[in-house]
């Protein structure tokens, strides 16, 4: 027997009678990563566009030139002592030191602001052992008080000038809160 052609098509014969097995085509899948990719890509965006980036907090300090002494008159200046254990005190000019909260120390600053027409200088003076966070309320009270100051001094034709001092607790004014 030979080949015979049937219509173009060619078949083969058998040989030695054995029909051979046709091999099982191995089914490939192929996975496409593409989509993967890009809705990886997609969330990664959306996450850094929408999350608030964490800048830091950073308070501004104008250091003025160095000067041994200014002259002030005591009628016009708000001392504020804060003690180790963290209570904060005031006195006006000469008077005696008294406890404040922190609740009453803003509407303090405005009024001695408002009364004196923006003459008041304002001198902190924390102890050295004070926790740095107490430090910074007794600083962001006074910062909250400047926008009322701004707004009672811009309706009297005053600008606000800002007049403020980090000074160094002496054994003076450590006697003078001491008993309180």
């Amino acid at each position: 027997m030979g080949v015979a052609d049937f219509g173009g098509e060619a078949k083969r014969e058998r040989r030695g009678g054995k029909r051979r097995r046709k091999k099982m085509r191995r089914l490939r899948y192929r996975l496409d990563m593409t989509p993967l990719v890009d809705i990886a890509f997609l969330l990664l965006t959306f996450f850094m566009l929408t999350t608030t980036l964490v800048t830091p907090q950073v308070m501004e300090m104008t250091i003025p030139p160095e000067r041994t002494q200014v002259e002030v008159r005591q009628s016009e200046l708000l001392t504020l002592r804060i003690r180790s254990d963290g209570k904060v005190f005031y006195n006006l000019g000469t008077d005696a030191p008294q406890a404040i909260a922190l609740k009453d120390l803003e509407s303090l600053a405005v009024r001695e602001n408002v009364r004196l027409k923006n003459r008041l200088i304002t001198v902190l003076k924390p102890s050295p052992n004070v926790p740095y966070g107490r430090v910074i309320a007794v600083l962001d009270v006074l910062n909250r008080a400047e926008v009322q100051i701004s707004e009672q001094l811009a309706r009297e034709g005053l600008k606000r000038e800002r007049r403020f001092a980090l000074a160094p607790m002496t054994e003076q004014d450590e006697q003078e809160i001491a008993g309180l």
